[in-house]
């Protein structure tokens, strides 16, 4: 059976990581962009990082730029963004596609355990379908993730858990974390 352990990424330099370095940890695997209305998801996700790493918790964050231009700069210019804004600490990896012919193997691994089920029920989540299905009409059948901030839960053993949508509250993702550990 695959895990993301099976998975090699690219750090923000360029170099491989293999996904099997965290084995044995929790990981919440998310994609993100600085310039989205999400974005604030980084503040309760270093808060997270900063209590739960001692306990075997990672956060892999992927920007992504598919998602109506929200993540424009360089991979260091963004990281410069998230470590001087919200003082993230948690590995940040080089800026991918999740969408589309060229998305990311594990993006493409992580939707198929996991697929979109929905933003939830609202105002709110009925906007931001609409938004999404404009912005991801060019993808077709190769759309994965419907919006930033998107956060996939692994367990131990590399096993997906569960996804988040970006309109869930990080209460409950926070509780869901703390509840594998």
């Amino acid at each position: 059976m695959k895990t993301v352990y099976d998975f090699t990424v690219k750090d923000r330099q360029g170099n491989d990581v293999s996904l099997s370095e965290y084995r044995g940890k929790v990981l919440l695997i998310v994609n993100t962009a600085t310039g989205c209305g999400f974005t604030p998801h980084y503040e309760p996700l270093e808060a997270m990082y900063r209590d739960l790493k001692e306990q075997g918790f990672e956060i892999l964050d992927f920007p992504c730029n598919q998602f109506a231009n929200q993540a424009p700069g360089s991979d260091d210019e963004i990281h410069e963004f998230c470590t001087l804004k919200f003082g993230t600490e948690f590995p940040q990896f080089k800026k991918i596609e999740v969408n589309g012919e060229n998305a990311d193997p594990l993006y493409v691994f992580l939707a198929s355990e996991k697929p979109f089920e929905g933003f939830g029920k609202g105002v709110r989540n009925a906007a931001l379908q609409k938004f999404a299905d404009l912005n991801n009409k060019a993808f077709g059948e190769k759309t994965y993730i419907g919006w930033n901030f998107t956060k996939f839960l692994i367990d131990r053993e590399g096993k997906v858990l569960a996804r988040f949508e970006p309109t869930v509250d990080m209460g409950e993702v926070r509780k869901a974390v703390a509840a594998i550990l």
